[in-house]
């Protein structure tokens, strides 16, 4: 399994980075995880970009969705010829949430370019199994566990602390992380993690590395690290545009 960062700013695109998007592939399927502001043209420094498979929305803010807008204008009026629809599993409502973000059309327009479905719990999307759990966030988001020949890798998605990532990253190969906040700060509860809180979950569910993401513009990633350093003492990384593990 193969991972590389399309995207990591948190909340809106900064300087040096788009929003949330991060690009999974093995054995040959190419399945992309969010698709925020700015994420889609980094998507194409990669791959074809309609040579995409699926993809997967944690949830319905603009920092994670927002991109599939304009990827229906690429996949709908590509002058060589529209693609089959690709998959796009999210939460309830992402196909009228994206026509309402779009502009002009109906969810059903749509059709043309994205085959879309409500996530469940558990599901097989080409050589992945697929977990997704209910994560503290203000809309219906989730969190997920991505399992392919024994790698796995979890992505937190935006949440509070919950123990539904705990579970979703039990013994995972790489936990996602996000780590909007800073410690100390008066954060609001069930909306986003700090460094440490990714720290303890990952020591919780005894994680094999951590990677820190969803970083905002305002906040300088090095604290995010140094906070969650004293948490876990296993490897730590911190998300940057084109940043590629393989687990």
């Amino acid at each position: 399994m193969r991972l590389t960062v399309l995207g990591c700013a948190g909340t809106f695109p900064g300087p040096l980075s788009p929003c949330s998007g991060y690009l999974l592939e093995h054995d040959g399927f190419r399945l992309v995880v969010d698709l925020g502001n700015g994420s889609l043209g980094a998507l194409a420094r990669h791959v074809d970009i309609l040579t995409v498979d699926a993809v997967l929305i944690s949830h319905l803010h603009v920092d994670h969705y927002v991109d599939l807008c304009s990827y229906y204008v690429a996949r709908r009026y590509d002058p060589h010829g529209a693609p089959p629809p690709v998959p796009v599993h999210g939460p309830t409502g992402t196909a009228e949430q994206v026509a309402r973000a779009y502009g002009g059309t109906r969810s059903g327009d749509l059709a043309a370019a994205f085959a879309f479905a409500d996530l469940r719990p558990e599901f097989e999307l080409g050589p992945f199994r697929v977990v997704a759990a209910r994560v503290a966030h203000p809309v219906e988001a989730y969190g997920l566990r991505l399992a392919a020949d024994g790698q796995v890798l979890a992505y937190s998605g935006d949440t509070g602390p919950t123990d539904a990532l705990v579970d979703l990253a039990r013994d995972c190969d790489l936990l996602l992380a996000e780590a909007s906040f800073l410690e100390g700060a008066a954060n609001p509860p069930d909306l986003h993690l700090t460094g440490r809180d990714a720290g303890e979950i990952a020591t919780r569910a005894d994680a094999g590395r951590v990677v820190l993401t969803h970083v905002p513009p305002w906040h300088d990633p090095q604290r995010a690290l140094e906070d969650c350093a004293p948490a876990y003492g296993g490897e730590i990384t911190l998300a940057e545009p084109g940043l590629a593990i393989s687990l």
